[in-house]
This record gives structure tokens, sequence and C-alpha cells, in this order.
């Protein structure tokens, strides 16, 4: 009797102990991954080597492009800082949110602006919920190391630690080497390298937060003016032979920490054993500024909707989850990263409205459904560098207008003349070949999606003209830089 109470208990012993093993097991399998956003603000599509670059030295990223997948057509949501970061930590499109540029929306000369442009939203209102709201809702712990430049705290925001974030979009004069001029942070010893405290932060926080589930988002303030180097970097590329248009010694320095910092931060999560379950994105938050690197053979840079503006590097890393040193030709945005971490995630309180698609069935390897991407700037933004922008005329990076990319298919729409520029993107990547008139067809198809878009979306179109413009001096202007 006593022996088959043994057997018994032993035996309900051993059932229960399968059970909590096939519990474990599967709590394991379905564990969250962490997540990394990384996001270099104006980073060139073309500033990377595996991206095409023989001037530029970036090992690091090289290495992290062959465990993922890199994508050759990703776009940010706008051409510049603000807007951008703002349709991706939105998840929204530009008239959904209303952050069309960093203010104000008025720049350039007023004799040569047409029309009065649309009166820019400088931040995220806080109706909008963000994507690290979403995550926290989904039991990330977030953290935010670099600029934020979508709110004055990003705390009020959905980030739980943040390091260096405010509105502030650029690191002020001198601002790369301790004391700093940003929000958030203490200084250093002095001569700490911005980018090497914020990496090291991030790196901090991971070895906190180890045993969580986290997302970093590491915005750093690196590649944006001013340009400064180390040192030591900025001489080794003096004595390496450039490129056309890519051949700037201070900001090969900047590129080259910066992958430095990326592959301390991976090197990080290995050592910690923390790499498999781990998603990693890195990208840009709009084209590279011309002035200091071209993006050839694409067309103009940051601020600028051809191409060179709006095209940034992308790689998507998640071990056993997406094929490794995989190459995709999709069109995708920064408005896809919400939409696809949500599905990720699972959090308790999804967004009920989203502009981006869920990119996991292409990380899988498969296919995704076509879709039209939209950009709208009902603004002016004033040249860099007035004739050698590369944009349609020499005193603008941008005039008032909105684009579309249907396929290989890209229309420009400018609203002070009513003006077309069609471009077929897979012939003519460098947007030189202006085929509206040729193919009528095609620029009616395409206006005709756009007029809906901007109808279903609310986007405002500016009508009001300028009654300061003059045709003359902004003819003279012109002729002067052509």
């Amino acid at each position: 009797m006593l022996l088959q109470k043994l057997l018994n208990t032993a035996l309900i012993f051993f059932v229960l102990l399968a059970l909590g093993c096939k519990t474990a097991s599967k709590e394991k399998a379905i564990k969250k991954p962490n997540i990394i956003l990384i996001n270099v603000d104006d980073l060139g599509w073309k500033d990377l080597g595996f991206m095409g670059s023989t001037y530029y030295e970036t090992p690091n990223l090289n290495a992290l492009a062959k465990e993922g997948l890199v994508f050759t057509n990703a776009y940010a949501g706008a051409a510049n800082c603000a807007p951008s970061r703002a349709c991706m930590i939105s998840g929204l499109n530009t008239p959904r949110h209303g952050v069309f540029t960093v203010s104000p929306s008025d720049r350039g000369q007023i004799k040569t602006r047409q029309i009065i442009p649309i009166k820019n939203t400088d931040h995220l209102n806080d109706s909008i919920y963000t994507l690290p709201q979403m995550l926290k809702s989904a039991g990330y712990i977030t953290a935010s190391f670099g600029k934020w430049h979508v709110g004055e705290d990003p705390s009020k925001q959905g980030i739980d630690i943040n390091v260096g974030g405010s509105s502030k979009g650029n690191p002020g004069k001198g601002g790369y080497f301790s004391p700093y001029n940003i929000d958030f942070i203490k200084n250093g010893p002095d001569g700490e390298y911005l980018t090497d405290r914020l990496t090291n932060e991030a790196i901090n926080f991971i070895e906190k937060f180890k045993d969580s589930t986290f997302f970093v988002y590491l915005p750093y303030y690196t590649v944006h003016t001013p340009i400064m180097g180390k040192e030591h970097l900025i001489e080794k590329f003096k004595n390496k032979k450039g490129v056309a248009g890519q051949n700037n010694p201070e900001y090969a320095a900047m590129v080259a920490s910066m992958d430095e910092n990326v592959g301390r931060l991976l090197a990080s999560l290995k050592e910690k054993g923390l790499e498999k379950n781990t998603l990693i994105i890195f990208t840009s938050d709009n084209g590279g500024i011309r002035a200091i690197s071209h993006q050839d053979p694409l067309r103009a840079g940051k601020g600028s909707y051809y191409e060179g503006g709006v095209r940034v590097p992308l790689i998507i890393k998640w071990p056993d989850h997406l094929t490794a040193n995989t190459v995709t030709h999709t069109n995708v945005s920064n408005l896809d990263f919400y939409p696809t971490l949500q599905t990720i995630a699972q959090p308790k309180n999804r967004a009920k409205v989203l502009d981006g698609l869920d990119l996991n069935n292409l990380v899988k390897g498969e296919t995704i459904k076509d879709r039209d991407l939209f950009f709208h700037f009902p603004i002016y933004l004033q040249a860099y560098n007035k004739g050698k922008d590369g944009s349609r005329d020499p005193l603008f990076r941008t005039r008032p207008g909105s684009v579309i990319i249907s396929g290989h298919w890209k229309l420009h729409h400018y609203f002070e003349d009513n003006a077309m520029e069609l471009y077929n993107l897979k012939e003519d990547a460098g947007e030189q070949h202006n085929l509206a008139e040729q193919n009528p067809q095609k620029t009616k198809e395409l206006y005709k999606k756009l007029e809906t878009w901007r109808l279903e979306s609310n986007a405002p179109v500016p009508t009001e003209r300028n009654i300061e413009y003059s045709a003359e001096f902004d003819t003279q202007q012109q002729t002067k830089f052509q």
C-alpha cells in the first residue's frame, strides 16, 4: 500500500514536471524579441560600403548586411529630419500629423515664393499613440539615446529612459565633443565624443535590462552638421583618395565612428547572449546632404523629393526569422516599421490607424502586395548650395508639391505651376528624363491616384497666392546660379 502511494506520488510529480517543462518551453519559444532601432541622421543611401561606396569605411555595417536583409529601395517618410521621424514614430504619413518640415515652412526669399505654404506643426500631438507607447503596452522597457526631435520630452511620448533627446535637431556648435549642448545628458570628460557616449549609454542599458524585454531607439545625432570627426580618423581619410562627390575626410571620419559604435553595440549583444533574440533595424532618417556627399546615381539630397533626398539605407536582422545575406528590391518605407513591430509585439493596446504596411511576410522571404508610396510637402525649403543641389531649380531644395511612387514609376506634382514630372526609376534612377509629355496616359493614371490619396488623407494643398512674389526677381535669381 505504501509502495503504491509512493508510485502514485512519483507519477504525479513527473507529470507535473513534464507539463512544467512543456509550458516553460512554450514560453521560451514565444518570448518576444528585443528590438533595436538605429536611426542615423542625414546618412545618405550610398554612404556605406555595402551600398557601393569605395571611400567610406563601414566594416561592421557591411558584416551586419551579410547577416540580415538589405533593402535597396527603402524610403524615409519625408526628405528631412522632423517629418521623417514623426512618420516613423507615429506610423502616420505627414498629412495626418502635420509635421511637414523643421519650422518654419516659408523658407527662402519671399519674392521667389509664388504661394503661401501650409503652416507647419513642430511636434507630434500628445494624442498620437507612438511606437514606444505601443511597445510599452506589449511589456517592453523603452529607451532612447540621441536625437528625439518630435517633442520636448520623450518621457511623455512612451520612452522610459532618455539620454540626449529633446526637441533639438542637432548637437549645436562644437557639440560632438563634451561639454555638450544638448538636453537630458550629463557632460562626460572633456573631449568625449558624443557618438561614443550614446553607444556607451545604450550598452549600459542593455546590461541592466538584459533579463527583460527591451526596445532601444538609437537615433545618433551623427552624421548631421556640424561636421566634426575624431582627428586621427580625419587624418586617415585625408590620405585616402576619394571619388567624385565622396571625398570629404571630416564626414568620412564621422561615418567611420558611427560604424565603429554600431559594431561595439552588436558585439555587446553577442557577449551577453542576446543576439539570437534581438531584432535589429538600421536606417537613416532621410537622404544625405548633397553638398557634403553625393548619392550618385540618385539625384539631389536631403530636403529634396528626388531619390537622393528620400531613398535611404535599410538593414533588418532577425536571427532564425529571416534569411541572412539576402537583398530585396521591394519598395518599403519607414512608415512600415510600426505595423511590422506591432504584429511582432502583440500589444494590449494597438494603434487604430497606421499608414504603413506590415513587412513580416517579406521578412519571412515571401512576397507582399504591391502598394504605392506617397509624399506630401506643402512647404518651401531653401537651397543648401544654390545651383549645386541637383534640385528642380537653384533656389530651393523643395517647392510645394506631392509625389507618388508606384512600382518603378514616380510622379512629382508641383502646386505653384501645376507642373508634372514623370520618371521611370528602373531605367532612370537619377530622374534625368521627364516622361510626362511622352507618356500622358501613365501621368494621368498616377495623378489620379495621387489626387485620390490627398482627398482621402485630407492633405492640405496651398492655393493662396503670395502678393510679394515677383516673377522677374525669381527669374533673375535663378539665372544667377544656373
